[in-house]
C-alpha cells in the first residue's frame, strides 16, 4: 500500500480552461426522452463542454497555464519542472510536456514529461511533482491535467457519449519549508484494465481499416474499435469497493477524522456513485462539491476544474484542509489530504 507524506510543498494556485462549446444531455436525442431525464438524474451531468476540431488537451492546459503565470506574477524562468498527464497527448511522440515547455517559454533547464492516467491522474501527478520538487528543492512547478475525451467517443453510444466532457487545467506549486506536508494513499488493480478502455491503437492492437468500422454492440450502443469502451457496473462497483477504505485508511494514517476537513473533492464521474460513496463515509454535503452537472466526466481535469468553479471564491483569503480522491481508468485510485492557504484561483476560462 502506497501510503507516504511529502514535506514543503505547498499550492500556490489552480487554474481551468474549457471549451465554449456546450451541449445538453436534455438534447441527445440518439436516446429517448425518459432515457435522457433518467440520465441526468442518475450522473447529475447534464451538460458538457466540447473542444472545437483543431484544440487538443495542451491547448486548453496552455491557456490555463498562462492565465495561472499572470495571476501568480511568476517570473518563467524560476519554473523548473511540467508535468503533462492526460491519456489524449498532442501525439504519439514526443511527450506534450516537453513541447510545452518551449510553447510556455520555460527555461531549458526545466524538466518535462508526461504521465499518462485518466480519472486518478491529478492526485497521482501531484504526488509525483511534489516528490520530485521537495528532493531537489525546485523552486516553482507546473502540474497540467487533462483530457479531450471526445475525440475518442461515438456519438451513438449511450454508455460514455453523455458522460464525458473536455477540460485542461494548471497547478502550481512552490517549494517552501514550512508548508504543511501532503498525504498520500494510492493504489491500483490492473486485472481490471479492460474496464475502460480503447482497444485498437496502440502497439498491442494497432489502427487497422477495421478500427473504424462501427458495429451495434446492443441497442443503443454502437462504437468502433478505436473508441471508448466503459463499463459503467463495474467502474460503479469497483469505486464502492475501494475509494471508502482508501480514504479512511489515508485518515488513519495521519491521524485525522472526517471533521478535520473543510472539503472533499472526489473525481466528478458520476453523482449517484459519488454520493454513495459520501454517505458511507458520513461527509456532510455542503462539503463535496459538485461540477458534473456543468461539465462532466473531464477525466484528470475533474478535480481542479471543480475546486476553480465551485470552491474559488469561498478559499481564497483563507486555508482550506482539503481531502481530494481519483478513482477509475487503470483500474487506478488515490487520495490526498493537503492544506492550502490563500489558494489563487481565477475564473474558469474559455477557448
Amino acid at each position: 500500500m502506497a501510503l507516504f507524506s511529502i514535506p514543503h510543498i505547498k499550492l500556490s494556485g489552480i487554474s481551468a480552461c474549457v471549451p465554449k462549446k456546450s451541449e445538453s444531455n436534455l438534447d441527445y436525442d440518439w436516446i429517448t426522452e425518459q432515457e435522457r431525464a433518467l440520465l441526468i438524474k442518475t450522473t447529475g451531468i447534464e451538460n458538457r463542454r466540447i473542444a472545437a476540431a483543431n484544440l487538443t488537451t495542451s491547448d486548453f492546459c496552455y491557456a490555463a497555464a498562462e492565465k495561472l503565470i499572470d495571476e501568480l506574477k511568476w517570473r518563467k524562468e524560476e519554473i523548473e519542472i511540467i508535468i503533462f498527464v492526460s491519456q489524449s497527448p498532442d501525439y504519439l511522440l514526443p511527450a506534450t510536456a516537453i513541447i510545452l515547455q518551449d510553447r510556455l517559454n520555460l527555461p531549458k533547464t526545466a524538466l518535462a514529461f508526461d504521465i499518462s492516467l485518466g480519472c486518478s491522474g491529478f492526485i497521482y501527478g501531484l504526488s509525483t511533482i511534489a516528490s520530485l520538487m521537495t528532493n531537489a528543492k525546485i523552486k516553482k512547478g507546473l502540474l497540467l491535467t487533462g483530457d479531450v475525451s471526445s475525440s475518442s467517443l461515438n456519438s451513438k453510444d449511450k454508455s460514455t457519449y453523455p458522460l464525458f466532457g473536455d477540460a485542461g487545467t494548471a497547478t502550481a506549486l512552490e517549494y517552501d519549508e514550512n508548508a504543511a506536508p501532503m498525504f498520500f494513499n494510492l493504489q491500483s488493480d490492473g486485472a481490471g484494465y479492460k474496464t475502460i478502455i480503447i482497444t485498437d491503437g496502440g502497439t498491442r492492437q494497432q489502427l487497422t481499416p477495421e478500427s473504424y468500422i462501427d458495429v451495434e454492440i446492443e441497442k443503443g450502443i454502437v462504437r468502433s474499435r478505436k473508441n471508448l469502451v466503459l463499463d459503467g457496473l463495474e467502474v460503479f462497483n469497483f469505486s464502492l469497493r475501494e475509494v471508502g477504505p482508501n480514504i479512511k485508511e489515508l485518515l488513519h494514517s495521519n491521524s485525522t477524522e472526517i471533521e478535520n476537513y473543510d472539503y472533499f473533492v472526489f473525481h466528478q464521474a458520476n453523482k449517484l456513485m459519488n454520493e454513495t460513496i459520501r454517505k458511507k463515509l458520513k461527509i456532510e454535503p455542503e462539503k463535496v462539491p459538485y461540477s458534473l452537472n456543468k461539465y462532466g466526466n473531464t477525466s484528470s481535469a475533474s478535480i481542479p476544474l471543480t475546486i476553480v468553479s465551485e470552491l474559488s471564491e469561498k478559499i481564497t483569503n483563507s486555508t482550506t484542509h482539503f481531502l481530494l480522491s481519483g478513482f477509475g481508468v487503470g483500474l487506478s485510485w488515490g487520495s490526498v489530504a493537503l492544506n492550502a492557504t490563500n489558494l489563487i484561483c481565477p475564473p474558469v476560462i474559455e477557448l
